[in-house]
């Protein structure tokens, strides 16, 4: 949800995501076929062949006729820490304090 991938989606694609991510296998693997897709998920054939190909061209997905593969996402890189002093941690909690409106 923070990287936003979901807000790439529309609703049909959004909906075969979900149905990947939760009938995956442990390696992302799965195996339904354009005909149960469809009926599960109440949409038209060339409704999911759009919603296939959006996954698949957001990297969401991968997949050669009949195997589907969900991918892993992006893991989002740490925000480097960096250590504070006793002074700095003072001033931060004092700011923190004033923006909510306490006293320090």
């Amino acid at each position: 949800m923070r990287e936003r991938y979901i807000e790439r989606c529309d609703h049909p694609a959004a909906a075969l995501y979900l149905f990947l991510v939760t009938v995956a296998d442990v390696e992302g693997l799965s195996y339904y076929s354009d005909a149960a897709l469809t009926r599960r998920l109440s949409m038209s054939v060339g409704r999911l062949d759009q919603a296939r190909s959006d996954l698949v061209r957001h990297g969401l997905i991968a997949y050669q006729r009949p195997i589907y593969q969900v991918l892993a996402l992006d893991v989002p890189q740490p925000v480097a820490a960096r250590e504070l002093d006793a002074e700095a941690i003072r001033l931060r909690i004092g700011q923190l304090r004033a923006a909510l409106g306490r006293a320090p």
